[in-house]
């Protein structure tokens, strides 16, 4: 690949001398961090003095700042956003799990424009926005991926992850796996210009943080508490600040890499997070935490560093959004974006971009605008100063940051023009789901129910497709291993009516290797299963017997029941399937149980072995 370059000039003139010098200035590279449930308030350069994330501060102490960076309440609809340049209702991402935080294939991400331009792309962590090819990462822009491409996941220590498709086992901890990995893509691409993408999985929960940063925390004591206090659960706290500080610690490799190699001043770096805070702790005194619409479940850290063209200690006082990213960070690196949906996102060049003689002329030229979000059919509106909040209410956020104070009585004209906003915006999202196939309750934000759109299968350029259980409907008695469906697997499967169905679309007809992931009892080892696809069928044994215990060294602290104690699965070579060109459900269920119970299901993963 030709590395593309842009010509400066640069003219000198004295009294005795006139010089004309020719540089080659190369496309900057791009690196994106973003954090999993971290706060505004988990950070040492925005007052938190419990913690010190040294490397996470640099960025902003060395880049720009912005004051006000807003996302979404929870992870997929964010990562969707941040994605497009759009709101995440537009690309049909309306939950966070089942099928339902897939991003329509009408979208194009900000991966497939870095690709087309000549970059290096890969991404590396937590993906939310789609598991199966075309959803799948590298089907969206990546040229390599590594992570878990489902939401919140079980293994924190020596974790089962996908490279490209496989699932394989590394021993570490998820954070520090994830990141050697971005490491040696950026080492592997430092002689052309990349974008690499780092989804860090922490500090949401499973609360599991090494032993050496646990030690820090374990008995430290919590002086900065949450906005309510008595909602505050203190070693939560403990423990998801010791998570941030190992993820800066990962943030301080990378940058240290970029050093190294040569790559710091050129490099655009990006830190933010994808909502307020999994837990209720000390977030600079706003209102909220994840999963709500208030101040403080959609403001996030919003840092960029680029030593080459935006000035150390840059702030942007204008409100801005993950939405924001897609336009700037393109604008940044002179390419074009890809597709032709509109935007809902602004290029902040003009107010990155700028001197401080020039700063206050940029934001005074600063159209005014409105930020949206929605979860669970709740919506809110902020204004450079004003929150309409989902009840209707009317905040000045600028002084009264934790939302005590309704001023909708005492400037109703305000109030009734941002009620008139959300209600045009929302009209506008209605039509948007009417355009395309939806599931009528998914902007519920239940995130129970399995998204009505099929899974792909079979594409020759991607023969895997892992069907996990977190996207297949139990029929009968069989139920997941916990409410939380993401990384859950099939367990109570004790009876012939049982079945489990995946709704699928095969590309590509031809001969598919089966296998399964499962556990069995010893003593119920044996049941003859059947998986089938309209006439198409295969039959076979669950055999040996797996039993393996829970896993005993993945949590610091107690597991939260709504999420599933992990095992490891044994793999299952179940045959070949003659798999017709067609949509159905693909369907497994129990033809003789010998035993007390069939098996605990974790996966089914068919390849295209003979189109």
């Amino acid at each position: 690949m030709v590395r593309q370059f842009a010509l400066l000039i640069i003219i000198s003139i004295s009294p005795s001398l006139t010089t004309l010098t020719w540089a080659a200035s190369p496309r900057p590279s791009v690196v994106v961090m973003l954090a999993d449930d971290a706060g505004w308030g988990d950070y040492g350069f925005n007052g938190n003095r419990q913690l010190q994330t040294p490397h996470i501060d640099r960025i902003a102490k060395e880049g720009a700042v912005l004051e006000r960076f807003f996302v979404c309440p929870v992870c997929s609809p964010t990562r969707a956003e941040w994605l497009t340049g759009r709101y995440h209702l537009r690309g049909g991402v309306t939950g966070v799990s089942t099928g339902q935080e897939r991003l329509d294939l009408d979208e194009s991400t900000i991966a497939d424009a870095f690709r087309a331009a000549g970059y290096a792309t890969g991404a590396f962590g937590k993906w939310h926005n789609g598991s199966q090819w075309p959803y799948h990462p590298m089907a969206r822009g990546f040229d390599e991926y590594y992570g878990h491409t489902s939401g919140h996941w079980g293994e924190y220590f020596d974790p089962e992850l996908e490279l490209a498709g496989r699932m394989i086992r590394e021993p570490g901890y998820i954070v520090d796996l994830c990141t050697n990995r971005a490491i040696d893509f950026i080492r592997r691409n430092h002689d052309r210009p990349f974008f690499c993408y780092i989804p860090f999985t922490t500090p949401h929960s499973p609360w599991a943080v090494p032993a050496e940063d646990w030690e820090r925390f374990r008995d430290r004591p919590i002086t900065q508490q949450a906005t309510l206090p008595d909602r505050e659960v203190i070693e939560q706290t403990r423990c998801a600040l010791a998570m941030v500080e190992n993820q800066d610690r990962n943030v301080g490799r990378v940058l240290a890499t970029l050093s190294e190699l040569g790559l710091e001043d050129g490099t655009i770096v990006v830190y933010f997070s994808d909502n307020g805070p999994n837990t209720m702790r000390w977030n600079g005194g706003m209102k909220g935490r994840k999963g709500t619409t208030d101040e403080g479940g959609i403001r996030s850290p919003g840092f960029i560093r680029w030593p080459e063209k935006i000035a150390a200690g840059t702030t942007v006082t204008p409100i801005t959004a993950a939405i924001d990213l897609l336009p700037t960070l393109v604008s940044l690196a002179g390419i074009e974006r890809v597709g032709d949906q509109p935007l809902d996102g602004r290029d902040l060049t003009p107010l990155l971009l700028t001197t401080d003689r020039d700063a206050a002329s940029a934001v005074a030229n600063w159209p005014d605008r409105m930020l949206f979000s929605t979860w669970a059919g709740k919506t809110t509106v902020r204004t450079q100063r004003h929150r309409l909040d989902d009840q209707g209410r009317l905040f000045d956020m600028l002084e009264d940051p934790a939302q005590q104070r309704d001023l909708s009585a005492v400037d109703p004209e305000k109030t009734a023009r941002l009620q008139a906003a959300v209600q045009t915006w929302m009209a506008e999202m209605r039509q948007e789901a009417e355009r395309k196939p939806r599931l009528a309750a998914a902007s519920s934000g239940s995130g129970q129910a399995v998204d009505p759109r099929p899974i792909h299968v079979g594409y020759p350029q991607f023969p895997i497709t892992i069907l996990p259980a977190r996207d297949a409907s139990p029929i009968g008695e069989v139920t997941r291993s916990s409410s939380a469906p993401n990384s859950s697997y099939f367990v109570n499967w004790t009876s012939t009516a049982d079945r489990i169905v995946w709704n699928v679309d095969v590309q590509t007809a031809g001969r598919y290797e089966v296998t399964i992931d499962y556990t069995c009892p010893l003593a119920d080892a044996g049941s003859l299963i059947e998986l089938s696809l309209g006439d198409a069928s295969l039959r076979g044994e669950v055999r040996p017997g797996w039993d393996p215990p829970l896993y005993d060294n993945q949590d610091t602290l107690p597991r939260p029941p709504a999420e599933s104690r992990m095992k490891p699965f044994k793999t299952l070579a179940l045959g070949q399937i003659e798999l017709p060109a067609a949509a159905g459900e693909l369907t497994l269920r129990a033809l003789k149980i010998p035993g007390d119970q069939v098996m605990d299901l974790r996966r089914i993963t068919l390849t295209l072995v003979q189109p």
